[in-house]
This record gives C-alpha cells, structure tokens and sequence, in this order.
C-alpha cells in the first residue's frame, strides 16, 4: 500500500514539475523552430518566433538551389522572420507524388497547384487545400492589388479561393511553331497558314527536299487537333461547350463534326509521313534540342519566340492558330495552395504576399544570385551568366507575380505591357468562373480518363483509321457513363448560371 502511495506522489511531482518547466519556457526567449502559426515580427500579435515553411515547387532539380534559397532566408527573416524549405518535385512526378505527401498528413505550408499538375479543383473540394479569402484579406493585400481581379474571380470555388493565380497570360492561345531556316529557305508566307489543313502543302515541301531525319509536324502522343471548344476538364476529357455553337450546351466532343474533320486530316497525314511513326507511343519530342523538325504546336504568350529561339539557339517563328481565350482554366494555369495541414497559414501568405510584391525576392527565385547567375545591364535588365544555365533554371511561370521579374537584353521594353493588352483583349469563354465538381460522378469521371488514355494517342495522331477507331472509343465511352457526366456537368453549369447572371 506504501509503495502505491509512494508512486502516485511520484507521479504528481513530475506531473507539476512538467507543468511549471513549461511556463518558465513560455516566458523566456523566441523559440527558432517554432510552426504555431503566429504573426510575424511586427505582426498583430507582436510574437517574435521565427517560422520555416515547407514548400513544394514542381520543376526539375536545381544544383543551386540551397545557395539562393540562403540568400532568400536572410532577406525574408528581416521581412517576416521567415524562412523557406524549398523542395522541387519534377514535371512528370510532381502530379503522383503531392497526393501522397498530402494523404500522408504532412504539415507542409505551401505547394504548386494548376489546373494540369496536381489538379487545384479536385484537390481543393476534397479538402487539401485552405480556403484563403481571409488571409487574402489580411495578409496578401499586395497580391489583391497586383493581380488582375479575373484571376481570383475565374479561380473561385463556390465563392472560396482557395491559391494564389500566379499574375502572368490569362489568356490562352495557341500558335504554330515553325524553324524559322525553314522558312528562310523555302521563302514560305506563313501567315496564311491558321488551321491544321493550311498545313498541307508546306509539310509535302519539306518531305519531298529535306532528309528523312527532318520531321515536318513534329509532336508526341499527347497531340490533339485544335477545337474551339471550351472543355469540362481540359482538353484529354472528351466533353465541352462549342463556342461556335450552343454556348450553353455541354456535348460530346467526339460526336462533333470539327473533330471528325480534324481526323481525317492528321490521318492523311500520318499516312503520307509528315509524323514520326512512333508518334502514338512518343512521350516527349526533342524536336527544339536537335532542331530537326519543320513545326510544331504550342501555347504561346507575347514575345514567347525570343525566349523560345535563345533556349533553342536558333530562331523559332509562330502563326496564331486561333485568337487569345480566356479559360477557367487559363486563370488556374499556375497557383499556390496552402495546405489544410499547415500551421503556418499566416505566415505563409505573407511569404506569397512578398512573392508576389517584392521585386527582389521575385528575382531571387526566379533568376537566383546577381554576380553568380546574372548580370545586370540595367536596373531592369539582365544577361545570364554560365552558372544560372548550368545550375539555377527554375520555371518562372510557375513561381509568383511574373510582372515582377527583370527582363533579358533582347525582349523588348513594352513586353509587360504586351502581356496586360493581351490580356484585355482576349475573348472571355462562356463557363469562364464556372469549375465542375466531379464528386457526383467521380467513378464515371475515372473511367472515361482512363478509356481516353487507351485510345486518344492513336486516334488523335493518325496513327488509326478513325472510321474504325473513333466508333469504338465512343461506345466504350458511353458505356463507362460518358452521357451521365454530360448531363450532371450541364445541372451544375445551369445552376452557376442562374446564381451568376452577366
């Protein structure tokens, strides 16, 4: 009975002795590793302790990583008492990997998120993400005043933000890509060239005089035809509005007679060779590293032909293949989240807030050290040293306020400006703020994504008749609740429509 006793006021010591340790450590000075989420230095709470946030960046790795990110930790200690964490994830892991940090319960603060890479709508319904409006309110005033406001409005989910829309092209366009030598040589006007039939007999020039191992149409087994539609869930989901027709009707896209066209023509083509014939199975095309290649496809933003031709090293030309858009899509092109788990959420749009304020921090981890990486020529203007192309290139698009960044010597002085009037200009999309939930038929939704990646490769290149193929693709397609999709996406854009009258 002694030794009981004895035991219990054992325990209580300790138990009161813990208790009292853990005032006295309250009371003393700030302590370096603490994720309580208060303000920063300065802030409304006047707490003093420094906060590092774990952030996640997609991109490939960066020898230089841990010396800009020392660089950025002392400058964002006297702003905010701050440091970052910085991990880059690259492009093809980046979409597999953050489900599982994130299912995992990591409390990691902040994270890339866009509409093609660890997908920002699903993500943010299902949870992973913070709604932010309040801290926008409170901490990011910078990012409000800074952005254009249909970045915010385009990316909201029933009212609720939920990342911060990097400020770069809100517009969407698509352009051909051509080697320009090829241009030269042949003297083509390549301004008349708009739709991927006007590409015919440019492509039978370049098979008929040049060597076997110059590729006229160069592109992987993600190619697909351009169509004005604007799609549910991108343009590797088979449903979307026609903007050229019923603006208020979600349809199957493969029903459509501009995609039935689109495949008769880049089958001719496959079949007369302008592909490479392993096209259906090519993950990627080196086509700008080796420069043998005619054109190609892509998205395009002002001025993209200088940064396009100074990567490549020779020079690059475009024609529009349709007029700029404005997507829901476009405004969730390049975000970030802060994570449902973070304890730092505070601090962690203060660190966005800067990101996207802050000429010199923007410039920082965009570019990295000035004397080591760059050079400057001007207050506003640099030249890349050997050193930022051998270990510091990160993906600016996908790292804050573009506007923010220095400028290279060849772009020219309006082309901040370039991109704003671009911007303005460009039509606005019909579902333009309107995001699907997919939970009602998430199973549906799943099937059908992984039907389109059995068939869209062959059919979307040519490489199958689409008279045989196509037929098969949609029945499958039907089968796994293609039509009930359509009709639950239409329920839910009617819905948004009438609670958002323009």
């Amino acid at each position: 009975m002694k030794n009981k006793k004895t035991k219990k006021m054992v325990l209580l010591m300790v138990t009161l002795l813990l208790a009292f340790s853990t005032v006295l450590a309250g009371c003393g000075g700030s302590n370096t590793n603490d994720t309580s989420g208060n303000a920063a230095s300065g802030g409304e709470s006047g707490d003093k302790d420094t906060v590092k946030l774990k952030v996640y960046l997609i991109g490939g790795p960066q020898r230089d990583l841990p010396m800009v990110q020392e660089e950025m930790n002392k400058y964002l200690m006297e702003k905010i008492n701050t440091t970052v964490d910085i991990t880059m994830i690259d492009w093809g892991d980046y979409s597999k990997r953050m489900p599982v940090i994130t299912a995992s319960g990591e409390n990691y603060d902040i994270a890339f998120t866009s509409s093609w890479a660890y997908d920002y709508l699903p993500n943010a319904t299902r949870g992973a993400f913070l709604p932010i409006n309040d801290l926008l309110d409170k901490y990011g005033q910078g990012i409000k005043e800074q952005l254009d406001p249909r970045f915010l409005s385009g990316s909201q989910i029933d009212g609720q933000n939920y990342a911060v829309p990097v400020n770069k092209e809100l517009a969407s366009q698509w352009v051909w890509r051509f080697n320009k030598q090829y241009v030269d040589k042949y003297n083509m006007d390549i301004t008349k060239i708009r739709t991927l039939e006007d590409l015919e007999p440019y492509l039978q020039q370049i098979k008929d005089n040049e060597p076997a191992d110059i590729t006229p149409l160069a592109v992987p087994k993600g190619f697909k035809p351009y169509l004005a539609f604007d799609f549910l869930l991108g343009d590797e989901f088979p449903v979307g509005i026609n903007m050229n027709g019923d603006t208020g009707k979600y349809v199957n896209v493969l029903e459509s007679e501009e995609l039935k066209s689109s495949l008769k023509t880049i089958r001719k083509y496959y079949q007369a060779g302008y592909l490479r014939k392993d096209v259906a199975t090519l993950e990627g095309i080196d086509n700008i590293k080796t420069g043998k290649w005619f054109v190609d496809r892509e998205q395009t933003q002002p001025y993209a032909e200088l940064g396009w031709s100074r990567s490549a090293g020779y020079d690059i030309v475009t024609t529009p293949m349709q007029d700029p858009v404005i997507f829901t899509g476009s405004a969730t092109g390049a975000m970030h989240a802060i994570s449902a788990n973070s304890k730092n959420p505070e601090r962690a749009m203060m660190f966005l807030n800067l990101l996207n304020t802050d000429p010199y921090l923007r410039n920082l981890i965009n570019y990295g050290i000035e004397g080591t990486h760059y050079n400057k020529i001007s207050d506003n203007v640099i030249e890349d040293l050997p050193a930022m192309k051998d270990g510091f290139q990160m993906p600016g698009f996908a790292l804050g306020n573009l506007f923010l960044t220095y400028m290279h010597k060849e772009d020219p002085a309006d082309k901040w400006e370039a991109f704003k009037e671009f911007n303005n200009s460009a039509k606005v999309a019909p579902s333009f703020g309107f995001n699907f939930n997919p939970d009602p038929v998430k199973t549906e939704v799943a099937s059908i994504s992984a039907i389109v990646k059995e068939f869209y490769p062959s059919i979307m290149t040519g490489a199958v008749d689409p008279d045989e193929h196509l037929p098969k693709a949609i029945e499958k397609l039907k089968a796994a609740g293609l039509d009930k999709v359509i009709a639950e996406a239409q329920k839910q854009y009617d819905e948004w429509k009438a609670a958002n009258p323009k």
